[in-house]
């Protein structure tokens, strides 16, 4: 009787154990820890767009454009979710025909069989957190890149042609360099041997040229540069600053992919750049123009969130701190020396903040990822990396500056880029969205 229930109590453990099994492995596959870091980081991420980058940038219009800006933002939140469920996420993630060192027409753009986002069900994986948490992760960088360049062109573009604009412009050139720089091995600047943690050439430099372009094919706005236009409410400037600033820790922090060591050293020297970026921006204000601005210092901690940037994930303390230092410089200079000179009506200096503050981060992370500055160090020393940053950054401005002007010219013969004077006198608030931001 005992030796009886001895074998048939092991049988049924065994077979009980057996049948445990998949579980465990697919258990131990799901690392929680990472889980709820990448689910966090996804909220700080939109929280940059809405309302961190809608606040910041309608504190910077006049009154009568505050809605317009807000409406942009929020607009395009809800459109490039949608795209980036349709096509987006297949297009850029899609590693289809992709072989290292294999230049071909799946080394700049993914294909389209996870087009409506097929496959990802609520068991499938990316690394170790669900593919659902990093499929919304990337869509939330999809969100914000398009919406930096609102302020660009801010005051002037034409609410239904800014939305065509935006679908074609995150297709035709955001998508391709998700896919050419984070795709993996065959992805075109990835084989290169960028470094670009998250986003210095994918986010910041591709928007910023393209609002570049947008700026100086829409034209100035009426009455720039004689007449004063000066912020409506730095409140909300500073508010938004301060939002882009917390939420900047999930968009640099949460690029690792993980709950690990890498996170923890880009969340420091995220801060630190950024800090060291606004100081320095106030301080060379405060020499060139006698007082220090609260839009200079807010406007400088941005510029070092850009700069550090490509650099989270592979500098130190003292590499973050040098980033910053030029990023405050550099980016001060470009929104107001250069901007003047230049004679270009970048509303919101999208071109002076993002561009340069991204080629500065993406060109400087060639240096100071080097051992010698406390990096995580550079396998064919400074030399070389240095020039790929520099190719890929050029390679950057060129593609999305020819595929931006491509798309704005299309768009300006068939829709039209720009509202009438009336309407840009009468305010966009009340011409496109029959509504005031404020009841005088």
């Amino acid at each position: 009787m005992n030796k009886l229930f001895t074998k048939k109590t092991g049988f049924s453990i065994l077979a009980s154990l057996l049948i445990l099994l998949p579980s465990v492995a697919s258990a131990q596959e799901l690392d929680t820890g990472d889980t709820a870091w990448m689910i966090t980081a996804t909220i700080l991420v939109l929280l940059m767009t809405i309302p961190g980058l809608s606040l910041f940038y309608a504190g910077m219009v006049r009154s009568k454009n505050v809605l317009s800006v807000l409406m942009q933002c929020f607009a395009i939140t809800g459109l490039m979710t949608v795209i980036w469920m349709l096509w987006g996420y297949s297009m850029a993630f899609d590693t289809t025909g992709m072989e290292a060192g294999v230049v071909n027409f799946n080394s700049i753009v993914g294909g389209l069989s996870n087009a409506f986002m097929s496959g990802i069900t609520v068991d499938s994986m990316s690394g170790t957190i669900p593919e659902s948490v990093f499929a919304t992760f990337q869509m939330t960088f999809a969100i914000i890149t398009p919406a930096l360049m609102v302020g660009a062109f801010a005051e002037r573009m034409k609410f239904s042609t800014m939305l065509v604009f935006m679908a074609l412009w995150v297709t035709i050139c955001y998508v391709p360099m998700v896919h050419m720089v984070w795709a993996g091995a065959g992805g075109l600047l990835w084989d290169w041997g960028i470094i670009d943690f998250a986003g210095g050439t994918v986010v910041h430099i591709n928007a910023g040229i393209a609002g570049l372009v947008a700026a100086i094919m829409l034209g100035k706005r009426k009455g720039y540069p004689t007449t004063a236009m000066p912020p409506h409410n730095l409140t909300y400037t500073v508010i938004g600053a301060s939002l882009l600033w917390v939420g900047w820790f999930g968009f640099n922090a949460g690029s690792a992919v993980s709950a690990g060591t890498s996170a923890g050293m880009a969340m420091l020297v995220t801060q630190i750049a950024t800090a060291t970026a606004a100081i320095t921006w106030m301080g060379v204000e405060w020499i060139t123009h006698g007082k220090p601005s609260v839009l200079g210092i807010a406007s400088g901690a941005v510029a070092g969130l850009v700069a550090i940037t490509p650099a989270s994930g592979s500098v130190g303390p003292q590499g973050a701190l040098y980033i910053g230092l030029a990023a405050g410089i550099g980016c001060f200079y470009a929104a107001t020396t250069l901007k003047r000179a230049m004679g270009y009506d970048d509303s919101l200096d999208v071109f002076g903040v993002h561009a340069v503050g991204g080629i500065i981060g993406a060109v400087l992370t060639g240096v100071f990822t080097a051992e010698a500055f406390g990096g995580t160090g550079l396998a064919d020393g400074i030399g070389p990396q240095l020039w790929i940053q520099i190719k890929s950054v050029l390679f950057t401005i060129i593609y999305t500056g020819v595929l931006s002007a491509a798309i704005l010219k299309a768009l300006d013969v068939t829709m039209g880029l720009r509202v009438s004077e009336e309407e840009e006198q009468e305010g966009l608030d009340t011409s496109a969205h029959d509504e005031r931001g404020y009841i005088f």
